[in-house]
């Protein structure tokens, strides 16, 4: 089973159908707003950390970037809109490394 964590924004519906069209069947969702996020830690079963940086203050950014780097976890900085999420993912997942909305 594949999980992926969500980091920042309120809703993220929209964002869970796109994660489940590329196969995420677990998604974890923390909206960032208590500053005491950066006091968690990123579950072990997550193999994709989303950002929403519209959503997400610097200090919060910078810990889980950096905790997900040394724990080989994968990662991806997006905004908080649909299409967005969908891009950085075809980046990632694609093998032409490309977005079919970009063109």
């Amino acid at each position: 089973m594949s999980a992926v964590l969500v980091i920042g924004g309120d809703k993220i519906d929209s964002i869970t159908s796109v994660l489940q069209d590329f196969s995420f069947e677990k998604v974890t969702h923390w909206d960032a707003r208590n500053p005491s996020v950066v006091k968690k830690e990123i579950p072990q079963d997550v193999t994709l950390v989303i950002m929403l940086t519209n959503f997400l203050n610097h200090n919060a950014m910078n810990k889980f970037k950096n905790e997900a780097k040394r724990k080989a976890i994968e990662f991806i900085c997006a905004k908080r809109s649909e299409s967005s999420v969908f891009c950085e993912l075809c980046k990632k997942y694609n093998p032409n490394g490309g977005c079919l909305l970009e063109k």
